[in-house]
C-alpha cells in the first residue's frame, strides 16, 4: 500500500483500512463493516443505466426530461429506496431520492442534471442518442455533460443501499431539470419551493474533472467557487441618414468605439482562497518556466502579477478569466442596407462577474470607460444566477475529495473558480458547500471535437467506471457511521 502524506492523512488512512478490509490502527475507529461491491457486476450495471440514459433525448431546448426521470424514479424505487418527484412543469420533472442515516451529521447531496445541449445531427458521425460503443469509448450528447454524474450518483444509491452501509448522514440524490438554460423548471423550482428536501450541508455535482494529457493523470479538478454570468447591452443613438454623406453622429461608430475601449480593458486581478491555492499547487506540477509565471500572480508587487497576467491574457486565456471579471462582446446589431446610416446600433457582452465583485460599481466602471453620451450602458436581460457563497478547503468534504483523487487517480487536487455557470450558485447561496466533481477526460478532446457541448461528445468507459467507484468512496467516506 502507497504511503499517503498531506493535511488527509487520517481520514485518507481510514478510507483505505476500509476500503481493503484491513484493522484499524490503535486509536482509530472502524465503522461496521460492509462486504465490499461485486465491481465487475458494478461495472455492467453501470454501464446498462448510462447508455439508457444517453439514449433519451432531453435535449434543451425545448426540455424533455420526463423519460430520464421515469427512469431513474424506477430504479431506485425498485431498490426500496423513496422517491420524490417535483415539476414545474409535467414533462420536466426533478427527482429527488433519499438514504436515511442516524442524523448524526447534516445529509450529503449528489446532483446530476438530465437535460443536455441540442444538437445539429448533420454533424454526428455516431447518432447523438445512440449511446455507441467504440475504440473503448462511449458516444452521445450528454456522455460528460452531465449524464455521467447522473449515472455515479445512481450507482452510489443503489451501492449504499445493497450494501447496508451505516450512515450517520443522510444522503441525497437530485436528479434535476433544466440546467442548460431553463432553471426555472429545475434547480430554481426545487429550491425555491422544496428546498428541505435537499438541504444537506455539503453538495457533490459537476463542475470538476480528472485531467489527462497523453493518456496520463495530471491533475484532478474539483470547482470551489464559480463566476456569476450577466450580460451589458450597450445602445449607440445617432441621426439615421444617406451612406454617401457621413455623420459623426454615425450610431455604428460610437459602438464600434465603445465595444473597442472595452476589449481593451483590462479589469483588475482578484486572488481568493480557491484561486491562490490553485496556482501554488499548479506551479508545483509544472515546468520551471510555467511555475515562476504562476507563482508571480501571488507576488505583492504589481508590475510582476502584471506581466504573468499579460501573457496569461495572449497565451492561457482561461487562466486568465480565472483572476478577474470578464468581459467578451459576442453580439452586435446595427444598420439593415448598405446605403443607410442607422439610428441605432447595440452590442451585447457576455459578463462574468468574479464573486468579489461588486456588480453596481462594476457597471458604473464600464459606463466610466466608455464614456460617450451617445451610448447608453445597461444590465442586459439574463438568468442571474445568485451569488456564490463561500466553500472550504479545510472541510470534511474536500478533505474527502482529496483522499479518493489520490487513492483512485494517484494525483494532486486543483480547488478550481469556474468560469462557466452551475446550478450549485443556488445551493451556495443556501448555505450548502458545494464540490464540482467529473471524470478523467482527455485533455486534447475538447480541440478534437470530442468535449462538453461538441459534436462528438464521449466519454472513456474505463473512466466511467473509475469515476463510479471514486464518488461511491467520497460519498461513503462523508456519510458512513463512525
Amino acid at each position: 500500500m502507497r504511503t499517503m502524506r498531506g493535511p488527509t492523512t487520517f481520514l485518507t488512512a481510514l478510507v483505505v483500512t476500509i476500503a481493503l478490509g484491513l484493522q484499524p490502527a490503535a486509536g482509530q475507529t472502524a465503522a461496521p463493516q460492509s462486504p465490499l461491491p461485486d465491481w465487475a457486476a458494478v461495472e455492467q450495471e453501470t454501464l446498462r443505466h448510462y447508455q439508457a440514459l444517453l439514449k433519451f433525448d432531453t435535449s434543451d431546448p425545448p426540455g424533455n426530461e420526463k423519460p430520464a426521470a421515469d427512469y431513474l424514479a424506477s430504479v431506485l424505487a425498485a431498490e426500496g429506496i423513496p422517491v420524490e418527484v417535483f415539476a414545474l412543469e409535467p414533462n420536466r420533472p426533478n427527482v429527488v431520492a433519499r438514504l436515511r442515516g442516524s442524523g448524526k451529521k447534516r445529509p450529503v447531496l449528489i446532483v446530476g442534471h438530465t437535460d443536455v445541449v441540442n444538437v445539429d445531427l448533420k454533424k454526428w458521425t455516431h447518432p447523438p442518442f445512440s449511446a455507441t460503443r467504440a475504440e473503448g469509448y462511449i458516444y452521445g450528447r450528454g456522455s460528460v455533460d452531465d449524464k455521467d454524474n447522473v449515472a455515479a450518483a445512481l450507482m452510489t444509491m443503489l451501492m449504499l443501499k445493497r450494501q447496508q452501509v451505516p450512515l450517520d448522514r443522510d444522503v441525497i440524490f437530485l436528479a434535476e431539470a433544466g440546467e442548460e438554460g431553463s432553471t426555472r423548471v429545475g434547480i430554481q423550482h426545487v429550491v425555491g419551493k422544496h428546498f428541505a428536501t435537499i438541504d444537506a450541508e455539503y453538495c457533490l455535482a459537476e463542475g470538476g474533472n480528472v485531467s489527462r494529457v497523453g493518456g496520463r493523470v495530471r491533475f484532478a479538478s474539483t470547482q470551489t467557487l464559480e463566476k456569476i454570468p450577466r450580460g451589458i447591452e450597450l445602445t449607440a443613438r445617432g441621426t439615421a441618414g444617406h451612406g454617401s454623406v457621413p455623420l459623426r453622429s454615425n450610431a455604428v461608430v460610437h459602438l464600434a468605439n465603445a465595444v473597442s475601449k472595452i476589449a481593451a480593458w483590462k479589469p483588475p486581478v482578484r486572488l481568493n482562497d480557491t484561486t491562490r491555492t490553485y496556482f501554488t499547487r499548479l506551479a508545483a506540477l509544472s515546468s520551471p518556466e510555467e511555475a515562476t509565471r504562476y507563482r508571480n500572480l501571488l507576488s505583492p508587487d504589481p508590475t510582476v502579477v502584471a506581466a504573468a497576467d499579460e501573457y496569461l491574457l495572449e497565451h492561457e486565456p482561461r487562466h486568465a478569466s480565472m483572476l478577474r471579471t470578464s468581459i467578451s462582446p459576442n453580439v452586435i446589431q446595427g444598420g439593415y442596407r448598405i446605403n443607410v446610416i442607422p439610428s441605432e446600433a447595440k452590442a451585447t457582452l457576455d459578463v462574468r462577474m468574479h464573486p468579489d465583485d461588486d456588480h453596481v460599481a462594476f457597471l458604473e466602471a464600464v459606463r466610466a470607460l466608455v464614456d460617450d453620451p451617445a451610448v447608453e450602458v445597461a444590465w442586459a436581460d439574463r438568468d442571474v444566477r445568485p451569488g456564490s457563497g463561500d466553500t472550504s478547503l479545510t472541510s470534511d468534504a474536500f478533505r474527502a475529495i482529496e483522499a479518493a483523487v489520490t487513492r483512485h487517480y494517484d494525483t494532486v487536487t486543483l480547488p478550481t473558480m469556474s468560469t462557466g455557470a452551475t446550478d450549485m450558485a443556488y445551493l451556495r447561496a443556501r448555505g450548502i458547500q458545494c464540490y464540482g466533481i467529473g471524470p478523467a477526460i482527455d485533455s486534447e478532446d475538447g480541440a478534437k471535437g470530442f468535449g462538453a457541448h461538441s459534436d462528438q461528445e464521449r466519454l472513456l468507459e474505463g473512466e466511467l467506471h473509475r469515476f463510479v467507484r471514486f464518488t461511491y468512496d467520497v460519498v461513503a467516506d462523508l456519510a458512513r457511521a463512525r
